[in-house]
């Protein structure tokens, strides 16, 4: 029997323990395949395997004055850092904010404290930290030309909430490939999700942050992957949605939440490429919309994510084989992130694609039209969804091409699916399973 019948009997949209959280296109956010390919790359320090200027090597990571564009003074040691080679006169520099995504396509609107103060932040289903600006630092140690620029941040304040308490024995530090990095202080408090209020959810402050965080739109992120990659010392914390779970927030028939993450390339469709998650319950009218039923596929949370097998694929109807292939579903991701062989077979399918060294990814003709493009599709378990022609190009690179949302893991041996693939499905998220509907 359809889990999804089994749910509908016992849930309804208006009922008190299920929400649906809308997420809205952010306004600021401006296309660029290159760093959207970086900010993947510093996420999840892979090696690239095809050229480019962006590679990934040892570098002195060195931690100082908070809130500085770069850290200066105190301790430093070594670790796998990003580094971008010159094409002019091939010599090696940092990365800085310029060169990577530090921005989110969606966000979403959540309450923090008592009253609760409303923030914007991305739901990242490849991060597992609630993070958020903090009000003492933002006001008091950021560099005044980060204040200016950004002034349309919302930032919390602990002070202004009566049910915040702060853990002082915590702390948590998240940092990436680019040397960019956030840390400090952690507290709990209650936070309100589309109406659903999580009692005493661990809230990470964040004290010091590289300037590359203050240029994105959003206030923070909130991490819907596992626990056990929280970045909480000495302990980890559980996540939003654990804690839903384990204080009955929503039913434990239906301990899941679900993703519908929309395109303004689908206004003219029924459901006007509407973006939101659930949590609590599955959004039957978008599984009808969608003719299919659910699929269900093991997941295998071992590293944190919502990690599943991927043995095959398909282009225009003929069936790659990927034998022991797994794939994550990642929300923070834009592109999708698949092998090379993957790749390569993907793009000669595509007259004019080429890969290009300068943009570090794949390009294919601006002017191709939709009925000319593969049909090309991923398994999630043993069923196949297909990528909406529409999205097979992401972003205007070189005049006269766009930056293809495909592109190589490079030596990461696990695709990253990310709003490439996932705008054609509806994903639905249990504790040890992931589902997919037709989007």
């Amino acid at each position: 029997m359809s889990i999804l019948k089994s749910l509908k009997s016992k849930i309804s949209r208006e009922s008190p323990r299920a929400t649906k959280v809308p997420i809205t296109p952010n306004p600021q956010y401006q296309r660029s395949g290159t760093k959207s390919y970086v900010h993947t790359m510093r996420k999840y320090r892979f090696r690239p395997t095809k050229p480019g200027p962006y590679f990934l090597g040892e570098g002195t990571r060195e931690t100082g004055r908070p809130c500085a564009a770069k850290a200066i003074g105190g301790h430093a040691y070594m670790r796998q850092v990003v580094h971008k080679r010159n094409a002019d006169n091939n010599r090696v520099g940092e990365v800085d904010a310029e060169d990577v995504q530090n921005d989110s396509m969606y966000l979403a609107q959540v309450g923090i404290g008592t009253p609760a103060q409303t923030l914007r932040l991305d739901f990242d289903t490849g991060s597992a930290d609630l993070w958020l600006f903090f009000e003492q630092v933002w006001s008091t140690r950021m560099p005044s030309v980060t204040l200016s620029q950004h002034r349309n941040h919302t930032v919390f304040d602990p002070s202004k909430s009566s049910s915040f308490r702060g853990k002082n024995d915590s702390a948590w530090r998240i940092s990436y490939g680019d040397r960019s990095s956030a840390s400090g202080t952690v507290g709990n408090d209650n936070i309100d999700v589309g109406g659903l209020i999580v009692k005493g959810q661990a809230v990470e402050l964040a004290e010091t942050l590289s300037a590359q965080f203050t240029r994105g739109a959003g206030d923070g992120l909130l991490g819907l992957a596992f626990s056990n990659i929280n970045t909480v010392k000495p302990q980890a914390v559980r996540t939003p949605i654990e804690n839903m779970i384990s204080q009955s927030d929503i039913p434990k028939s239906a301990a899941l939440f679900t993703a519908k993450l929309g395109s303004w390339r689908d206004a003219d469709e029924p459901d006007h490429g509407e973006s939101f998650y659930t949590f609590g319950f599955i959004d039957a009218d978008t599984v009808a919309a969608s003719g299919e039923k659910m699929y269900y596929t093991p997941v295998d949370n071992s590293l944190g994510f919502w990690m599943f097998e991927s043995s095959s694929a398909s282009l225009n109807g003929k069936t790659i084989s990927r034998t022991g292939n797994r794939a994550i579903a990642d929300t923070g991701t834009t592109l999708a992130l698949v092998d090379d062989h993957m790749c390569r077979i993907l793009y000669d399918a595509i007259y004019g694609a080429y890969y290009d060294d300068d943009s570090q990814g794949y390009l294919y003709p601006a002017d191709t039209p939709l009925n000319r493009l593969p049909v090309v599709s991923f398994a999630v378990g043993d069923k196949q969804f297909v990528v909406q022609k529409e999205d097979l190009g992401f972003a205007q690179a070189k005049p006269g091409y766009v930056y293809g949302g495909i592109q190589s893991r490079g030596s990461m041996t696990m695709d990253i699916l990310g709003g490439t693939f996932l705008k054609a499905v509806y994903a639905v998220s249990l504790t040890l399973r992931i589902g997919c509907g037709a989007g």
